[in-house]
């Protein structure tokens, strides 16, 4: 009897949670699957079974990836979607235990998007701040955002600085958990630095490297924002990313079961992500 209402107690305590669960997560990842099996045609949704998943993995702009970048697709051509028509063009921070790092890479601002973009948006534009270090050196202005060759990497240039100081602190905490004794051990036995490098900081910090490139995999794949603030997929396509591309499917071409196709191919290779994360993680448990 006791047991029995522990048992009820636990559930009860435990549904309001697993209610915002249901509610909040399994039933849209539910309808999101539901609905990728769907198109819609003038307005109509008909069944389609996989034609969605086959159409999407038959373009090649989906399946190929430009150098430097796994998580966003190459330069596209126009829209070639069948049933809509086409869319218009201190200097320092104190670290205990570790001395001193630049404090801009903690520059909590940069996580503040929409003025981060803006920022950029000026910094980028044809007599802004980037310009202006490239004339001070005799090279001639680009066009970092309207160019179709620089595009995309002025966006992952975006991303990567807004992403590193949040991923830098975990590199940080990783680092403050390697014991210094090891550290002085290696120097008694005259591990020369890069040695200790190798043998020793980077196998210690490999599940913090291993999280860090996880999750900054999968935060790069639902990369949105600055996208659509300040490239909206252009110029000729260079920057329409996946979550992009699945927007554009859904609230411009009125196609939300080819975007929810889309959505379910994102969230198919997160898990995938996240599986090896935790495949590796494991792996290295063993080993130890």
């Amino acid at each position: 009897m006791i047991r029995q209402s522990s048992q009820a107690l636990l559930v009860a305590l435990l549904a309001p949670a697993l209610l915002g669960l249901l509610v909040f997560r399994l039933y849209p990842i539910a309808i999101a699957i539901i609905s990728s099996f769907y198109t819609t045609v003038f307005g109509d949704a008909a069944f389609t079974g996989f034609g969605n998943y086959a159409s999407l993995f038959s373009d090649r702009r989906v399946l190929e990836v430009p150098p430097g970048d796994p998580l966003v697709q190459p330069p596209r051509q126009p829209n070639t979607n069948r049933h809509f028509p086409r869319a218009g063009p201190s200097l320092c921070a104190r670290i205990p235990g570790r001395g001193r790092v630049p404090s801009v890479l903690f520059d909590a601002d940069r996580s503040v998007l929409p003025t981060a973009v803006i920022v950029w948006r000026v910094m980028l534009s044809q007599g802004g701040l980037a310009n202006g270090l490239l004339d001070l050196v005799g090279v001639a202005p680009q066009a970092w955002l309207t160019s179709s060759r620089l595009a995309l990497y002025s966006i992952i240039a975006i991303a990567t600085w807004k992403g590193a100081s949040y991923w830098m602190i975990f590199i940080v905490g990783g680092l403050q958990n390697i014991s210094p004794e090891l550290y002085d051990a290696a120097r008694v036995d005259g591990v020369r630095p890069w040695q200790r490098l190798i043998f020793i900081t980077l196998p210690l910090l490999r599940p913090a490297l291993l999280f860090v490139l996880a999750a900054d995999v999968s935060i790069n794949f639902l990369l949105f924002a600055p996208i659509y603030m300040l490239t909206q997929g252009g110029p000729a396509g260079s920057t329409d990313v996946l979550m992009y591309e699945a927007y554009k499917q859904g609230f411009i071409f009125g196609d939300m079961g080819r975007a929810m196709a889309v959505v379910v191919v994102i969230v198919a290779v997160l898990l995938i992500v996240v599986a090896l994360q935790f495949k590796l993680l494991s792996a290295r448990e063993q080993g130890a």
